[in-house]
């Protein structure tokens, strides 16, 4: 959400999303809005926020004025099936404040929460913030916004009333109730009473279940979350030149997408390496350095075929010298607009460090398209299990896998490391790998490829989990549809559901990536 200024009795007040360096004032704020240990809605702390920001951005919104924080909005997606209406416990609804079932696939919009410091209290911070969240509603075109509304003074009239009486009276303006009479005011309509909802003295334990209508949405096509993926099976031979090189790469592209209708197309890593073969030999360290030499072409040409096309290209591998002088093994992923992000290879393996030199990188991304949230892992990153779930608990859907084997040994790791991947993040892996030989350029004599996309192994995908896959060793391209809403009802509702089943009360995921926004749609982690 771009930052918005709202009018406000105290001003203009900015609304925007939050970042984990706000973290330590809204927990502050949190603390001041909710200081006894028992009031309901607390105590959020530093992991709860954190899995909020990393899991739905977008969902958590902040009012500040001259940099002060003044009210806090956290909100999440689900999909409550055929009942959206039945009733339910803030625990459950939030799983236990960590948003881990946050469905971006689910057409409701669940408020968790919204706090307003006391002493900017009936100043439209509140109002402000509604408005932010049912621009969110109508943007992501999501049927309505649910919550659970606490029933503030019905501890002093519990003697006399029902809660049922209570919220009656509370819509006849007979009873003034600074919560739900504020949400009704913000258009809220009173759909139930829900017993047991949160430990809140003052509601004695009740909410009222309240329920705004988007008016502007429109029901889905279920083939809109249907994406369809190329992956080269790109046969390496020598080549006369850049030129000789680019028409092969473009042959491959332009057939993805104006034949095949590919929206997202995936080459091999170490793509450019037979750049080498039209070259006089050279040492394998003199060589690489020379390749890296072949960049700004290199991006040049990626950039104009995905422009050209209106895909997003993830351009296999290419060695990029760094400014302190290294070299590191970097995926370039150029999207429609000609732009590109790089993701550089983490794990290096012997062979790349003592013939190449390559050094490891210290970033992983997680690129937001129109189509599906996706990342990239280089080859062996595949068979370290940490870095796909941290991709994964970012919301990556598709995890594109270029790799670079010379035998039937490595393809196997890099596959059944993909398939277990897939498996255990339910998610979709694609891979694609080099075939063919070079044999005048050193460390790229011979390889064994077979492109393939691996699914989790459920009764939603196809059999074996594998979505598609190539005849192993010829030079072609495996295209095929992947359906996003398949992850997510597997998630919800599959045989094992393994995302949700973590015990994360026995294990926690460390690490030590940062999250920055580096552009618009794309987050990075360093080290």
């Amino acid at each position: 959400m771009p930052p918005k200024d709202h009018d406000t009795k105290l001003g203009s007040v900015l609304v925007r999303n939050p970042t984990v360096d706000d973290i330590p004032a809204i927990l502050a704020l949190h603390r001041r809005c909710f200081p006894q240990p028992g009031d309901a809605g607390g105590p959020w702390n530093e992991k709860h926020l954190r899995s909020h920001i990393h899991l739905f951005p977008e969902g958590q919104v902040l009012a500040e004025k001259d940099g002060k924080i003044l009210g806090v909005a956290s909100s999440l997606i689900v999909s409550l099936g055929r009942n959206p209406l039945r009733k339910h416990t803030y625990d459950g609804i939030t799983d236990d404040g960590y948003f881990y079932n946050h469905d971006p696939q689910g057409d409701t919009l669940y408020g968790a929460d919204v706090y307003v410091d006391p002493d900017a209290r009936k100043f439209g911070i509140g109002a402000a913030l509604y408005s932010a969240r049912r621009d969110l509603c109508r943007r992501l075109n999501l049927r309505r916004i649910l919550a659970g509304a606490r029933l503030w003074h019905y501890d002093e009239h519990a003697s006399r009333l029902t809660p049922e009486e209570y919220v009656w009276q509370v819509q006849d303006g007979k009873i003034a109730d600074p919560v739900l009479g504020f949400q009704i005011k913000q258009g809220f309509a009173v759909r139930g009473i829900m017993p047991n909802y949160l430990h809140d003295h003052r509601s004695r334990d009740h909410a009222a279940l309240i329920e705004w209508l988007n008016p502007e949405f429109q029901a889905k096509d279920d083939s809109i979350n249907k994406v369809r993926v190329a992956c080269v099976q790109y046969q390496m031979r020598k080549v006369k030149d850049f030129d000789d090189f680019a028409n092969q790469v473009r042959y491959f592209v332009e057939t993805a997408g104006e034949d095949y209708g590919a929206e997202f197309v995936l080459f091999p890593e170490f793509l450019t390496v037979q750049l080498l073969s039209a070259l006089e030999p050279l040492g394998s360290r003199e060589g690489i350095r020379k390749l890296a030499e072949y960049t700004p072409q290199f991006i040049e040409l990626m950039s104009e075929l995905a422009r050209q096309q209106g895909l997003y290209l993830i351009a296999g591998s290419h060695p990029v010298e760094q400014p302190d002088g290294r070299l590191e093994n970097t995926s370039m992923i150029f999207k429609p607009d000609g732009t590109h992000v790089s993701q550089p290879k983490l794990h290096i393996t012997p062979s790349e460090k003592t013939w190449w030199g390559i050094s490891g990188g210290d970033s992983l991304i997680v690129l937001q398209t129109p189509r599906a949230k996706i990342g990239v892992l280089i080859c062996y990153d595949v068979e370290f299990p940490e870095a796909a779930r941290y991709l994964a608990d970012r919301g990556v859907e598709i995890l594109f896998v270029p790799y670079c084997t010379d035998n039937r040994q490595g393809y196997l790791r890099v596959s059944l490391c993909s398939a277990a991947r897939a498996i255990e993040n339910q998610i979709y892996v694609a891979t694609a790998g080099v075939v063919g030989n070079l044999p005048d350029v050193p460390a790229m004599d011979i390889h064994y490829g077979r492109a393939a996309v691996f699914t989790p192994s459920d009764f939603e995908f196809a059999r074996d989990g594998i979505q598609a896959e190539a005849d192993p060793n010829v030079e072609t391209m495996l295209v095929t549809d992947l359906d996003i809403s398949d992850l997510y009802r597997s998630r919800l509702n599959g045989s094992v559901t393994p995302v949700t089943d973590r015990r994360t009360d026995l294990f926690e995921f460390h690490n030590k990536l940062s999250n920055e926004i580096i552009a618009p749609g794309v987050q990075e982690g360093h080290l």
